[in-house]
């Protein structure tokens, strides 16, 4: 009788373990996910909506919260000029800043892309300011960009010229800040090698065996295989000017005369400086509508200058069908 239950028990149990693998296979991949996805909505998605809620009270950091609906974006649109002043500012950066990126971490990594000694000490040294703090690079631009003892105007008197303040004159100091800001190009030019790494050899062959030089291999070869990262850096770069605020902060504090006076400066100075928490979401929420606008619009253009060779191969395929559905028609 015992052993006919201790059989009857060990059936069960094996019969059990099948179970509890296929349970406990079928979580194992969320048990892997779930720190990212707890810090996700703790760190991300938390303070996303929470910023969406106290955009519409008035919300100072202390004192007494109150509801009052759209009047913070009312406000901001028909009583603050400052809105206005950061707004333009930021639009004026983005213009200079965005393609003076793309092409100088293009024409690094097509440099880099070349088959010389000592290729990677130089990979090292274009990606070393990349990685330096922000505040170390404002310390760096600080001296460079200095009036009286800059070495920016020192190299420029060693020709005879006399070189501005850069940063206490309202014709340079935008200027200014966009030469700092290209500074860090490491990780874009990155993208970009890897992007130039993965063209096949035989396209530049083709277009050498038909005639074509390096300036023409150049738009005609080049540049069409890497315009998905092209796409790729064009809308991070815009998310970045947009984003500009460590090196106006430290250099130039807005100045002189709101001159480099950012948008992400303004939101910082609702909440941190005059305490409007509320007020300062509803700039940020406003911020990322521009950014989703402009990202939505380059998207909707990439479909007439962005190449992709998957869908070339698509599309020969349709041709081919629709040529033979021609000759079967004739």
């Amino acid at each position: 009788m015992a052993q006919t239950y201790l059989q009857n028990a060990r059936e069960q149990t094996a019969a059990l373990k099948p179970l509890r693998k296929r349970r406990w296979g079928g979580a194992a991949p969320y048990l892997f996910i779930f720190p990212w996805i707890f810090g996700f909505v703790v760190f991300t998605l938390g303070p996303l909506l929470f910023s969406l809620i106290i955009s519409f009270f008035d919300w100072p950091i202390v004192g007494k919260v109150t509801f009052i609906g759209l009047d913070n974006y009312i406000e901001m649109f028909t009583d603050d000029p400052m809105f206005w002043k950061s707004l333009f500012v930021t639009l004026k950066f983005a213009v200079l800043f965005v393609p003076l990126n793309i092409m100088i971490a293009l024409g690094l990594a097509m440099l880099l892309n070349q088959k010389v000694r000592g290729s990677a000490i130089f990979r090292t040294a274009f990606y070393l300011p990349s990685v330096i703090s922000g505040v170390a690079l404002a310390m760096i631009w600080s001296w460079v960009y200095s009036g009286d003892y800059g070495i920016l105007n020192y190299f420029l008197s060693l020709f005879g010229i006399q070189g501005p303040d850069w940063l206490n004159d309202t014709r340079w100091s935008l200027v200014a800040m966009v030469v700092a800001s290209l500074w860090g190009q490491g990780s874009m030019m990155l993208i970009f090698l890897a992007g130039l790494k993965g063209i096949p050899k035989d396209l530049y062959e083709s277009a050498s065996i038909d005639g074509a030089g390096k300036i023409r291999q150049f738009f005609s070869v080049t540049v069409p295989m890497i315009t998905p990262t092209i796409l790729f850096n064009l809308i991070t770069s815009i998310i970045a000017a947009f984003q500009q605020l460590t090196l106006a902060l430290l250099l130039t504090g807005g100045g002189p005369l709101k001159s480099t006076y950012f948008y992400a400066m303004y939101m910082y100075e609702n909440a941190f400086k005059y305490f409007k928490m509320g007020y300062s979401a509803a700039n940020a929420w406003f911020m990322f509508l521009i950014v989703l606008v402009l990202t939505f619009l380059v998207f909707k253009s990439s479909e007439a200058w962005v190449f992709y060779e998957g869908e070339m191969k698509k599309n020969s395929r349709r041709d081919k069908r629709k040529s033979r559905k021609g000759v079967q028609a004739g």
